[in-house]
This record gives C-alpha cells, structure tokens and sequence, in this order.
C-alpha cells in the first residue's frame, strides 16, 4: 500500500515572501525533497559562520554603525532561516 501524501515546508519563499509548500509521496524521497535536505543544511552552516563573524566584529571597537547595522540585518536574515528549518524539521519529526 502507499504512503499518504504529506507536506513539508520548504526552506525557502516566493519571491513575494509566500511559504514555499513541498506535497510529497509520504516517504520523503523525492529528489526536490533532497535538494531541501541540502539547502537546509547550507542555510545552517552559514548561520554558523555568520554568528562566529558576529562574535568577532562585536569585540571590535572600530566597527562602525553601518557595519554593525548590516550585520544585524544578516542576523535577522539568517534567524529566520534557522527557524523556517527548526519549524519544518519539527513537522517532520511529529514534535
């Protein structure tokens, strides 16, 4: 017998800021599925390297309020990233 159909939030929006929507086969096997898995891991790891970037220019006194403002904005960026993928993976996990 077949999986039921299931849906999975994508790690991405529109370009108009809409939830991207995956409705996949149940098993979670597709390659679109797998291109996900794959972006998912990249939006972490540069939100990884963002925040060991923060720690660095945050200890800096001469950074500047542009550059301080900027990071904030890829902070921001790379938090809701985080989240989209926390919030897809607990739909996932069932949690």
């Amino acid at each position: 017998m077949s999986e039921p159909p299931t849906t999975r939030l994508l790690p991405w929006a529109s370009p108009d800021g809409k939830t991207c929507i995956l409705l996949s086969d149940g098993r979670g096997e597709s390659g679109f599925s797998r291109v996900a898995d794959r972006m998912e891991d990249v939006q972490l790891e540069m939100a990884d390297g963002l925040l060991a970037h923060a720690a660095d220019m945050l200890g800096d006194e001469a950074a500047t309020d542009r550059q301080l403002r900027y990071l904030g904005q890829q902070l921001s960026a790379a938090l809701r990233d985080v989240r989209r993928v926390a919030e897809s993976r607990g739909e996932r996990t069932g949690r």
